[in-house]
């Protein structure tokens, strides 16, 4: 709180600060504390969970990673919802390959930062994947990516994983 309102007196535009937590609760206890050191110019500093300013920032630039930028976010729900339809229509033994364990091997994958590809032509995860005796799980996480772009639509974990793949393929928008 103090070093943000130390930059505001040194004139840095509220505008060129971010402010991110971990929970709403800590977003809105930041940006109440903040308020009341420096005062209104608080409400122009981009602050927030890491969720809700990637979204923001998505909500901008998704259109350069191939989304519109009125991308639909899914829920936990509707994530493993589309997770079930993929193994019902793969024929994937539902106990073996259960969608709780499969939305986490995908989740973890992307909050590794790792792609459809990389997961794919990764040696030690497909020899995890095949020991395991779920040598699909790549291409269930292919053609999950593939639903949910087709359909305009990014999960949480997306949130996190598009906005790091667009800030590294299109570097000027950071510049903005």
């Amino acid at each position: 709180t103090y070093r943000v309102a130390h930059l505001i007196q040194k004139k840095i535009d509220p505008f060129n600060i971010l402010v991110l937590t971990f929970t709403n609760k800590a977003a809105k206890e930041m940006r109440n504390r903040i308020t009341t050191v420096i005062g209104p110019e608080a409400k122009n500093i981009w602050m927030g969970t890491f969720h809700s300013v990637f979204a923001k920032i998505l909500r901008v630039e998704a259109h350069k990673i191939g989304y519109p930028n009125n991308f639909t976010i899914y829920d936990t729900d509707d994530s493993k919802s589309l997770i079930k339809t993929i193994l019902k229509e793969m024929s994937l033994d539902d106990k073996l390959y259960h969608h709780n364990y499969v939305y986490g091997r995908i989740s973890m994958a992307k909050n590794n930062s790792i792609s459809v590809a990389e997961y794919q032509q990764n040696e030690q995860i497909q020899a995890d994947d095949f020991t395991s005796g779920r040598g699909f799980l790549g291409k269930i996480y292919e053609t999950y990516a593939n639903r949910c772009f087709k359909a305009g639509a990014m999960d949480f974990d997306d949130l996190l994983f598009k906005t790091n793949v667009l800030l590294k393929e299109h570097v000027d928008v950071l510049n903005k």
